[in-house]
């Protein structure tokens, strides 16, 4: 692995959970809807693909630019194949949102990872919306669905904190009839709500003491748009631990998404002593946008507080990374939903971690590091590779480690980084020296 400093501008892939989005609600509107800056890794095709399936002509131009031509809300027609979501559960999620209020059918299929996590959480509500699912076992994929029509408009309190759940009843309500609710006790990332309202759709959020209320109105007429995605914070992460872990950085990441319901680890390492500076703060597409500069800083572990845990829920793996190299002791709790991601993420970093020379603690609901005070880490012995579990963030967060080891560190599969962010060695490998 290098081990100099990171130095230079770069930019990261387009954010994912955007992507998503846009493909879909272009896909959903009347008229082209252009994108550039679309993540192009597996997921996001994923997407693409499926929404191709349903009748919307989607189509790359030489320029990287995406053009969509949309079926409108409540055109969409029945795929005469499985839709394969790959490793992809926001796809899944969102899409089966989608077909809710639409009267078609459709099975989704997916990779061995993807067929182990749990869908029920959105078979729960899209049922009261009146659609109709047959699963595997355990409410897992593959999994066919029958959309309603006309769906039934329901209030649904979120049992999770979960973006992906609170989505895909959103989806479902653009084409049921009257107004359908989501009521979230804990906020979450809210890019539903933003693009939503961007693509023209009657959406409403009230905040009732700590709890948020949206309201969508069905029948919508969503209008096609012009988007610029931005850098995904979650991509972005790797590199801000890298360059505030090694000595000599000095790091400009470029065209960064700051949506303060996803901006948390920015928060936590700032706490701990990271040297982190928004330039050129600007908004896309109704997102918060700047240029980050990120300095190396020395790091002092800090106990995290819970309920930040929603707006940094995939960086947490980086974190630990970070905690791991810090001074004194890092305490992270209220991760419960880390053990249902792409791997049992806590189980997982504690793991590699521990193979790599740190010293981490695993409890029921996070990890407690006691940091090396900046010394490096050992890095894996001779013949051993970290299990990343086919999981992208994992692989990322232990190649950031070996930049923090003597001896490097050895993981077993980096195959799964191309899920979220394809080019992600090279950009390492080009900004350390």
């Amino acid at each position: 692995m290098p081990s100099g400093p990171l130095k230079g501008r770069i930019r990261v892939p387009g954010d994912k959970s955007v992507s998503h989005r846009s493909l879909m609600l272009g896909a959903l509107a009347v008229g082209e809807t252009r994108v550039t800056g679309l993540l192009e890794g597996e997921d996001v095709l994923a997407t693409a693909q499926a929404m191709r399936q349903m009748g919307a002509t989607i189509t790359r131009e030489g320029d990287g630019t995406w053009s969509i031509h949309g079926v409108g809300v409540g055109g969409l027609l029945q795929p005469a194949a499985p839709l394969d979501m790959g490793n992809s559960g926001t796809s899944t999620r969102l899409l089966m949102g989608v077909i809710a209020s639409h009267g078609i059918s459709a099975t989704f299929t997916g990779d061995t990872s993807l067929s182990k996590r749990p869908m029920g959480r959105v078979i729960e509500p899209l049922s009261l919306m009146g659609a109709g699912f047959e699963a595997s076992e355990g409410g897992t994929l593959p999994l066919t669905m029958h959309g309603a029509l006309p769906a039934v408009p329901i209030t649904y309190r979120l049992p999770v904190a979960s973006a992906q759940v609170k989505s895909a009843v959103l989806l479902a309500g653009l084409n049921t009839p009257g107004v359908t609710t989501v009521i979230e006790p804990v906020p979450t990332r809210d890019h539903s709500e933003r693009m939503l309202r961007g693509f023209g759709a009657e959406l409403t959020v009230e905040e009732v003491g700590s709890e948020r209320i949206i309201k969508v109105r069905g029948d919508a007429e969503l209008k096609p748009q012009t988007i610029e995605v931005p850098g995904d914070p979650s991509s972005a992460a790797f590199f801000i631990v890298a360059a505030t872990l090694v000595e000599g950085s000095d790091l400009v990441i470029e065209n960064v998404g700051l949506n303060p319901t996803r901006a948390g680890l920015i928060d936590v390492l700032r706490q701990m002593g990271a040297s982190i500076e928004e330039l050129d703060q600007r908004e896309v597409g109704g997102e918060p946008v700047a240029d980050l500069r990120v300095r190396h800083a020395p790091l002092t572990g800090i106990d995290v507080d819970p309920a930040v845990a929603p707006s940094m829920i995939d960086e947490f793996p980086i974190l630990f990374v970070a905690a791991a190299l810090a001074g004194r002791t890092t305490v992270t709790t209220g991760l419960e939903e880390l053990r249902v991601k792409e791997s049992d993420r806590i189980a997982a970093m504690a793991a590699a971690l521990t193979l790599a020379g740190a010293r981490v603690e695993e409890t029921g609901d996070g990890l407690i590091i006691h940091g090396s005070g900046g010394e490096p880490l050992r890095g894996t012995p001779d013949n051993a590779e970290v299990a990343t579990q086919l999981d992208h963030r994992i692989a990322m967060s232990m190649a950031v480690a070996g930049l923090g080891s003597r001896d490097g560190v050895e993981v077993d599969n980096i195959r799964p980084i191309s899920t979220s962010f394809p080019n992600f060695m090279a950009l390492l490998e080009g900004t350390a020296g």
